[in-house]
Parts: C-alpha cells; structure tokens; sequence
C-alpha cells in the first residue's frame, strides 16, 4: 500500500516537487493537459509526461478521465457515437504503450454535482449536496434518458473496450457517480449502489475491467450504512478489483444529503477502513481527495492535500505495522 497525489493536471516542477518532499511514491493526474488531436491524445505526449514524473523519482501509476467530449457521444449513443470509440481506442493504447498501467474514468456525462457549500470545522469551507436543491436545476442535455439506455451504452462500450485493454496490458476502471443519486439533470446516475457496480464488472468479466475506487463516493451509496463499506471494501479488494483509492470522508452514507469532511472525521470509521484493504491484500495506491479549504490555503488545496497524505501515510505505516507484529 502506497501514498500518492492526484487531483492536478499538470505536472509542473512545483507539483512534483510537492509530491515529492511529501513522501509520495506514486502520481495519478487528472484530465492531464494533453494536445488534443481532434478527440484523442497521442503516444508522444503521454510518453513526454510519464518521463517528467519519473525526473522526480516517482511513478505516474494512473490517469483520471479524459475531456467529456472525447466520448460523450458513447455514453449517450450520439451520433459521433462510433467515431468516438474508434479514438478511445487509440487514446486507451497509447495511454498503455507509453508505460502508464492504469486508466480511470466516469459514466457521467454531467459530471460531477455539488450545491450550496457548507462550513465545517474551524470554519473550513466544504462542498456539499442537497437533491432538494439539486432537483431545481434544469436538464443538462436534449431530454431525459432511462436506467436502461444508459446501461445498453455502457455495455457496448464494455465489450468492445476490454478486449482492447487485455491486448494492451492497462486495466480500466470507473469512477462511481458523484453523488450517487438516482437520476440528475435528466442522466441516470448507473454507478450509485453496490450490486449496479457488481453487474458493471460481470458485463465482460476479465482483470483488466476493475473500479476506481472512490471511498467518500462509495460511502454516501444508500447501501453503505453499517458494515456494508467495510464489507464491500473487502470483496472488491479480493476480487482484485480496486484499482486505487480516493481515501476521504463524508457526512453521512445519504446520496441525496451530504458534505465533505476532513479526512479525520465523517461517518466513516477510517482505521477500520485502512485496516480492511490492508486484511484483503490490497497492493496499490491511496490519494486524497476533495479536501476542505482551509486558511490562506491555495485552490488546489496544498495544505489540505498535505495535512490528508500524511493522515493516509499514518494509517498506512499503523496498519502495515500491526499486520506484521511490530
């Protein structure tokens, strides 16, 4: 189990040095700022930022989503539909021949939902979700679609993308719905409990189709209460399904009403939660997530970001440990 940082888009020389002297090992970047040629991203340039990461000793061990018009059209059969697949496909191989194992995205072609924010401790400002407030928005496309459309698509996409990824060597994964609700902006929210995940993974079963696996998301499912986390944690862990970790916190396991956390507090036990993947055998990486904004801090979060990798290193060092007698 490893710590590492996500959540920027470019690897600056001040990011990586961030990461760095933070004692990350591993560096996931998210919708990386790539030239985009004409819907995709080319070897040459994937292969350029994976050898910038690796200038600083560390690994770049994942990236997170492509822009939402590469492939829109896939998520909701458009008409670019299969000319979009034809260049996630070259993006998903070059993506894997440029040396980088792992390929995390969305099924949200409204991406992710937040409403009013609220004040946490000290006075910190975190993001937050009200359905109530949430529901008086309009439409974010041409109309509203069913659960079962939105699962034909996903399906094609599946059975045509995990071939190409076990050619390859990369293993894909996706990220649940933020928030899990039932339908936002006319979009059906797919990934927003445990057994939609678990027919997600048997669509075309192969080690290469997996889940990123978002801790705080996953613990705001309506089905998350009680042991079901720890348990759910557990049997995705053993099936070899977790590809990384979101390791963050939130209010309460309710999809329709919720706020972030900081890392050490929310309704999620995280000793417990560490503990769990460490039992099951888990073997890669933890990033922070959606931190708190803090005093003078920066957009990005810096002192955030610092305060959750080092609560995520304690934990990890805690449990390593204990596994192991010492």
């Amino acid at each position: 189990m490893r710590p590492a940082f996500g959540q920027f888009q470019e690897a600056t020389p001040e990011f990586l040095r961030f990461a760095a002297q933070y004692g990350a090992t591993d560096v996931l970047l998210n919708t990386p700022k790539l030239p985009d040629y004409g819907g995709k991203w080319a070897l040459h340039d994937l292969v350029k930022l994976r050898t910038t990461v690796e200038s600083y000793g560390l690994k770049l061990s994942a990236l997170e989503n492509v822009p939402t018009g590469f492939y829109d059209h896939i998520m909701l059969n458009g008409p670019k539909r299969d000319q979009q697949i034809e260049n996630m496909i070259e993006t998903v191989r070059n993506i894997a021949r440029a040396g980088i194992p792992i390929f995390g995205y969305n099924w949200m072609p409204s991406h992710v939902w937040r409403t009013t924010p609220k004040l946490i401790r000290g006075g910190a400002v975190a993001t937050a979700f009200s359905l109530k407030e949430a529901e008086r928005m309009p439409l974010t496309h041409d109309r509203e679609y069913t659960d079962e459309e939105m699962w034909e698509n996903l399906e094609y996409w599946i059975k045509i993308i995990t071939p190409i990824a076990e050619e390859e060597g990369i293993r894909l994964g996706i990220h649940p719905c933020d928030p899990p609700a039932k339908s936002l902006g006319g979009i059906p929210q797919l990934f927003r409990s445990y057994d939609n995940y678990r027919r997600y993974l048997a669509i075309h079963e192969s080690p290469n189709c997996a889940i990123e696996f978002c801790q705080g998301t996953i613990s705001e499912m309506a089905d998350s209460a009680g042991d079901a986390l720890y348990d759910f944690i557990d049997e995705m862990v053993r099936r070899d399904k977790v590809l990384y970790v979101h390791f963050r916190n939130v209010s309460a396991p309710n999809p329709d009403e919720f706020h972030e956390e900081f890392i050490n507090t929310g309704h999620v036990d995280m000793y417990r939660a560490m503990k769990t993947y460490y039992n099951a055998g888990y073997k890669s990486f933890f990033i922070d997530d959606h931190v708190p904004h803090t005093h003078q801090d920066t957009a990005w979060g810096h002192r955030g970001r610092a305060f959750a990798n080092g609560y995520i290193q304690a934990m990890i060092e805690a449990v390593t440990k204990q596994g192991e007698g010492k």
